[in-house]
């Protein structure tokens, strides 16, 4: 083969890639998963918040010299500056994490009667008023029991030798890593104001970083205790949150606020950003 045949066999066969190339990019490029599903979708915004009344029943309790009181005179315009920040996601529902015995929409009514004004529970100070000052008449409660918690009444003796020890109190390495974290948030939270905390803690690497926590310590204990243990009470909980929310969802016209602890915030954004019906709104990009 001389050299001008070998010159033009190059050239076919790179006509010949380059042909197959972009018809693979064409195909990849129409086949891509957002082109089938709805472009228009119900917007949420995840506000993850610190329980603001201190109820103590988190596996982690913050010192009370770190403890921030949302109704001191010099927090208040803070709290007023943070419900502001909020309000500008226009939410046309807010869903909190409270159960129906709560009775979320009664309180709510009492709220805008001036009622429950002197409470620091968020739900109250963030939930009820900005309901309240956007003049909605009902707040969703779509907290649930995890799964377990009826696994319990089928074989008790089973499930109390399932979560044995199964108590966030390991002393391993990583573990004590996140007490050190949280010991040292709880001192910045001290320093902040409220909305650039809101700001720091709603981000997506502390959410991934903090959902960290339930996959160490308890997370290794034997015969894979943990990973089940974690499955059917921390996830199942979640995703049942996630379905009561799906519940109260009518459309893209909605747009609906979730007001939960924080430590729900990284199985949550996860479920969020996954679904087909919902776009998640980052908590630092309101405008």
């Amino acid at each position: 083969m001389n050299q001008t045949h070998l010159a033009k066999l190059l050239l076919s066969l790179l006509f010949l890639l380059n042909t197959a190339l972009a018809f693979g990019q064409k195909k990849a490029e129409g086949s891509t998963p957002a082109s089938f599903f709805p472009k228009e979708r119900t917007k949420v915004l995840f506000v993850g918040a610190f329980h603001f009344h201190y109820p103590g029943l988190d596996a982690h309790v913050t010192s009370n010299s770190d403890k921030v009181d949302v109704l001191s005179e010099s927090r208040k315009p803070e709290v007023t500056e943070l419900v502001n920040y909020i309000k500008k996601f226009k939410p046309t529902k807010i869903a909190i994490e409270a159960f129906p015995q709560w009775k979320a929409t009664e309180k709510l009514r009492q709220y805008k009667e001036g009622a429950h004004r002197d409470k620091r529970d968020e739900r109250y100070q963030l939930g009820l008023r900005i309901a309240s000052e956007l003049n909605l008449d009902t707040i969703y409660a779509i907290d649930d029991d995890s799964m377990v918690s009826q696994l319990m009444t089928l074989d008790s003796t089973y499930f109390k030798k399932l979560f044995k020890d199964y108590d966030y109190q390991s002393d391993d390495p990583f573990s004590k890593m996140y007490k050190a974290w949280y010991v040292s948030d709880d001192k910045l939270r001290s320093k902040l104001d409220l909305l650039s905390y809101f700001k720091h803690i709603n981000a997506r690497s502390y959410h991934a970083a903090s959902h960290g926590a339930y996959l160490v310590g308890d997370f290794k204990l034997e015969d894979k205790r943990g990973a089940d243990a974690l499955s059917i009470n921390w996830y199942s909980r979640n995703l049942r949150i996630f379905r009561n929310l799906q519940e109260i969802t009518e459309g893209p016209a909605d747009r609906i606020l979730v007001l939960f602890g924080n430590g729900h915030g990284s199985i949550l954004r996860q479920l969020l950003e996954s679904s087909p019906e919902y776009e998640l709104v980052e908590f630092d990009g309101l405008k």
